[in-house]
């Protein structure tokens, strides 16, 4: 009894942890791993193998249309991840920077809502909001889109940089002030850096959750403002062909890419 206390609770010694934990990663990677595969099919059935062939690949990049919602849909991530990261930074500082007062959980809950609202729910508000915006202004563009995301993107970005700055020792800082730094220089030379990791990882997120938007952009979008997820749901709507694979394929390893490269840059500044 003595002994179990000392080495403490640890899951991994409990009967059929390793059972449980590799049927979760076969439930999550082995689709994944076959949808790879097939998209190096020859054959024009997603579920019938022929031989092994790159011709979906090239079929996807000289489609016109798949192209042209690739890189709107880029434009639009990272346009709503830039704006997402810098106001959930402000609103970080805001809400630990300050001492506690009554009011300061509500203004969590708030800036966190989207977490807790169904996607759904948000993206029928959007569209009676926008759609007011639209006939009093004429204005049609990628600006709604792009306010959309930026909105549900916020909460993503808010939380690693809150938890950055909860974690960060205050005596640098305190020691800047003391040394009658600005407020801003204090944020520029001492905050900022320290504070970079939680920037890059709320960064990431914001750019891969806009990326892959599908319910809000559907509801939000205008006439010709397909994204990459859209585009593919439209695709599978008439008939699943491993083109749709193809492109897949690469938004996975896009988006792998994309965290990787934002993983090392947090390391070497952490």
């Amino acid at each position: 009894m003595t002994a179990n206390r000392v080495r403490g609770f640890d899951i991994r010694q409990q009967g059929g942890f390793t059972f449980v934990a590799a049927l979760c990663f076969f439930a999550l990677y082995v689709p994944i791993a076959i949808l790879i595969v097939f998209s190096f099919n020859d054959n024009n059935s997603t579920a019938v193998w022929r031989g092994f062939s790159a011709r979906w690949f090239e079929a996807a990049w000289n489609n016109e249309q798949v192209v042209e919602a690739a890189i709107r849909s880029f434009q639009i991530a990272a346009t709503s991840a830039l704006l997402a990261t810098v106001a959930a930074t402000m609103a970080a500082l805001a809400t630990t920077r300050t001492r506690p007062y009554r009011g300061l959980q509500f203004k969590y809950a708030f800036i966190n809502q989207p977490l807790i609202v169904p996607e759904i729910v948000l993206a029928v508000a959007l569209l009676i909001f926008f759609s007011r915006i639209k006939l009093a202004t004429g204005y049609s563009g990628l600006g709604y889109l792009i306010a959309a995301h930026t909105a549900f993107c916020i909460p993503f970005a808010y939380l690693p940089i809150r938890a950055r700055l909860e974690n960060m020792d205050l005596s640098l800082e305190m020691a800047a002030a003391d040394l009658y730094a600005t407020p801003w220089k204090c944020f520029r030379r001492v905050t900022l850096p320290l504070l970079w990791p939680g920037v890059i990882a709320g960064l990431m997120l914001a750019f891969v959750v806009s990326l892959d938007d599908v319910v809000i952009t559907e509801f939000v979008k205008s006439g010709g403002q397909e994204t990459l997820p859209t585009y593919m749901l439209g695709q599978l709507r008439r008939g699943v062909t491993p083109e749709i694979n193809a492109i897949s394929t690469v938004f996975l390893l896009l988006s792998v890419g994309i965290v990787t490269v934002f993983f090392f840059a947090s390391r070497k500044r952490t």
